[in-house]
């Protein structure tokens, strides 16, 4: 387990250790996805291998996310 300090503007680091071992860069993205469980990021081109390669399951993530962030968008309006 890491524990991360959240800095001006919401800024956490992921640490090194993490970063090598996913082979995070600087100026890469990755997927943040939020439940009530918590917040979980994921290297952006690996988010297939932890929710599966079926294609309607991916198609159903990111409906989920976009539904998400409108309901984020409304409660910040």
């Amino acid at each position: 387990m890491y524990r991360l300090k959240v800095h001006k503007k919401g800024i956490i680091v992921i640490p090194k250790e993490v970063r090598d071992k996913f082979n995070i860069k600087e100026g890469d993205e990755v997927n943040v996805i939020v439940d009530n469980e918590g917040i979980y990021i994921f290297p952006k081109e690996s988010i297939e291998k932890y929710f599966g390669s079926d294609k309607d399951a991916i198609q159903a993530l990111k409906i989920l996310e976009e539904e998400r962030r409108k309901e984020r968008e409304k409660s910040n309006a």
